[in-house]
């Protein structure tokens, strides 16, 4: 695996995380996230993962571009969940709604990404949207 990448899902409680194999990984982590994180290794699924609690995607974005160059990262969607005044008004940057985070008060940095492709699944009784972004090195959030 070349390529960095994040996956925010909907109903999931923490980022999972997949990055080039590194011996200071770990390390590397706690230095842009903070002495406080609990990053799991997570090696009983396929591809094996980092996972990290959700109020970490920004700065996790930014530290993975600035240091491979660009990352994926993937937030899924419902397309049922209404778009409402607590999701135009939030202040963190986990939208889930069907806005896709386009009236999302918190998350719009997300938008002066590169979006490379949408898809639709249907788990369950919720309608899902998948974004994939390219983060690039110095495009990141403002």
């Amino acid at each position: 695996m070349k390529e960095p990448w994040v996956r925010r899902g909907y109903d999931q409680t923490r980022l999972w995380m997949r990055m080039p194999f590194g011996t200071t990984n770990r390390a590397w982590l706690h230095d842009e996230l903070g002495d406080r994180i609990r990053p799991e290794w997570n090696n009983t699924v396929r591809p094996a993962r980092w996972e990290i609690a959700k109020p970490h995607l920004k700065t996790l974005t930014t530290a993975l571009s600035n240091r491979f160059g660009e990352v994926h990262v993937i937030l899924e969607f419902s397309t049922t969940e209404r778009c409402d005044h607590k999701c135009q008004t939030a202040t963190g940057d986990d939208c889930s709604c069907s806005c896709r985070g386009e009236h999302h008060g918190g998350g719009t940095y997300w938008m002066n990404w590169q979006l490379v492709g949408e898809g639709s699944t249907l788990t369950g009784p919720v309608g899902r949207v998948e974004r994939h972004y390219i983060v690039r090195r110095g495009n990141v959030a403002r």
